[in-house]
């Protein structure tokens, strides 16, 4: 068992989403970052679709009752075990009643935290990801215990650990493909909404995020049509809408671009007020 002691800014539990019910509307959901979900599962030796703990800028305060490996990737937190520094992208052994601790990042902003067997707390319609309306906690509260898998003789002398490059947090650039409506706009658009610096604006969330600097462009609604987590939506107001994980399944605006999986896992590491430009595949 895990014990909240603090439950940090917005931390939740995440897996890798709930395929299959778009066609009910049900959004995908699953990890932001879902590279850096899948390494901290690779490094504790679990499957890639156990779910993890998905933090957001500032960590929670963790005890656990039960001896344990770990692994935190993503962003550049801090974190201590005991108040003493471990480092990220690492296995590390967590013995009882040990307390971890997160620092605030130094680059990114969502770190993923996995334990030797996976979280596990409510599943719903075959994944375990918070999202509310879905499951009954839309994140982790102070308080909370979560329940994980007894780690019984799987503790190892051997320490998995990888190196990131820096780069996969701080590159503005967003790599993306052509979106339906794409052709649809002016050759002049095109290239204004390519060739322009978009800036995150603080709205920004998991089911979206918002950019301005697209101010000079614009582009009919269309009839409501598929969307899906990259999607990128130009309004007729000239902001751009960049469906993330927990988006909606159909949408009104002229779907102008779509990103890679590596550009939405990227971008999900950008804070508010970060730069980023698309760079057309």
């Amino acid at each position: 068992m895990v014990k909240v002691i603090s439950g940090g800014l917005y931390t939740t539990i995440q897996d890798l989403g709930r395929y299959g019910y778009r066609k009910y509307g049900v959004p995908l959901g699953g990890a932001m970052d879902s590279y850096s979900s899948r390494l901290a599962n690779r490094l504790v030796g679990n499957n890639r679709t156990e779910a993890v703990m998905e933090i957001t800028y500032i960590g929670p305060v963790l005890r656990f009752d039960i001896a344990t490996e770990i692994a935190i990737t993503g962003a550049g937190f801090s974190p201590t075990l005991n108040n003493i520094e471990i480092p990220l992208n690492t296995r590390i052994q967590i013995p009882e009643g040990s307390i971890l601790k997160f620092g605030l990042p130094g680059y990114g902003q969502r770190a993923y935290l996995s334990v030797a067997g996976g979280f596990k707390t409510e599943y719903i319609l075959g994944s375990y990801s918070y999202h509310r309306g879905i499951t009954l906690k839309p994140s982790i509260d102070t308080g909370d215990q979560l329940s994980i898998t007894t780690n019984t003789g799987r503790q190892s002398k051997v320490t998995a650990s990888v190196k990131i490059h820096r780069s996969y947090f701080t590159s503005s650039v967003i790599e993306v493909f052509k979106g339906p409506e794409f052709n649809l706009l002016s050759e002049l658009f095109q290239q204004q909404l390519l060739n322009s610096v978009g800036v995150i604006l603080p709205e920004s969330n998991r089911m979206a995020y918002l950019l301005s600097g697209y101010e000079m462009l614009s582009a009919k609604e269309i009839i409501t049509a598929p969307v899906q987590p990259g999607t990128v939506q130009l309004m007729p107001s000239g902001r751009c809408a960049v469906l993330m994980r927990d988006a909606q399944t159909t949408g009104g605006y002229a779907r102008v671009l779509q990103l890679t999986e590596k550009a939405i896992n990227q971008l999900a590491q950008k804070r508010a007020g970060e730069e980023v430009q698309f760079k057309l595949l």
